[in-house]
């Protein structure tokens, strides 16, 4: 049963990365790589506050998402120059300098020691110490962020979005300034990977850079690809697929000495022939 529910937790805290992300990507059409250099942000603002000043954890959630939405708009600012492509190699290159700093930045983080020691949140005495109850609350807030998306994308700033996506010059020209809507939308896509971020170290009670490398955000927009673009439920069960599906291939009998090789591979072949017949994933509106 535990086992069950640690699975839970991690496709709700995925699911929170997943959505999040696919609004950059799903609705605004823009190709990030970088989501998980802000789903670091918030895992390490939580780590530290909790770990050295005895911080309430929704307090540093907070504050990791109002750290990763600032900076989100800092890069928003060098990325409006660039479009398309360069875009994407630009989100590729800052992910990368946001892991040097948890690697490097041994006074603040640690470095690759990682920070221990992290305490499960607290609400009005009550500790959420057992994974069950962690769970209730992390899939809350999932689902107050799933809310929360679909309430963007069915307002006026979402079918804005989506315009901006289908034809970025022609919305220019109707008088929407676009760099405001793309800057605006990848902040709050940051402030939300985040609060996943938060969760996560709580959970796992010890965070190191390694798990926000590069490797993590291509992950995250697997996630998004397999699920379908701009559509919140298709990630939502993309998020399933991708988490059960290598615990899945742990029960397959291959051979001891190439098991893991052998679920990688297999992982990866499943994947290929998805993309291949499935191109925009589950419930997808759009290709990439």
């Amino acid at each position: 049963m535990e086992y069950i529910i640690h699975l839970l937790i991690l496709i709700s805290i995925y699911s929170i990365l997943s959505m999040s992300l696919n609004l950059i990507v799903g609705y605004a059409g823009l190709l990030s790589v970088t989501h998980a250099a802000f789903y670091g942000v918030g895992a390490y603002t939580t780590a530290i506050l909790i770990s050295r000043y005895e911080t309430n954890f929704f307090l540093t959630a907070i504050a990791g998402a109002i750290i990763a939405g600032l900076l989100a708009l800092l890069f928003g600012l060098i990325l409006k120059r660039f479009k398309a492509d360069y875009y994407a190699l630009v989100t590729f290159g800052l992910n990368i300098i946001v892991f040097s700093v948890f690697l490097n930045w041994q006074e603040l983080t640690r470095g690759p020691l990682g920070i221990p020691g992290i305490d499960r949140p607290e609400l009005f005495g009550f500790v959420f110490k057992e994974n069950i109850f962690f769970l209730v609350l992390v899939g809350l807030v999932a689902y107050a962020i799933y809310e929360l998306i679909e309430y963007v994308v069915k307002s006026s700033f979402g079918r804005t979005l989506k315009a901006l996506r289908e034809d970025e010059v022609t919305t220019e020209v109707l008088g929407y300034k676009t760099e405001n809507y793309k800057m605006v939308t990848f902040s709050l896509s940051a402030a939300l990977a985040a609060i996943a971020g938060s969760f996560f170290a709580s959970y796992i009670t010890f965070i190191d850079p390694s798990t926000f490398s590069l490797d993590e955000s291509i992950f995250i927009l697997s996630l998004v690809i397999l699920g379908g673009l701009a559509n919140s439920r298709g990630v939502f069960w993309g998020t399933v697929v991708l988490i059960l599906l290598p615990e899945a291939l742990r029960f397959v009998g291959f051979p001891t000495d190439i098991a893991a090789q052998m679920r990688q591979v297999v992982y990866g072949l499943l994947l290929v022939f998805l993309m291949m017949y499935r191109p925009r994933g589950f419930m997808g509106k759009y290709r990439l």
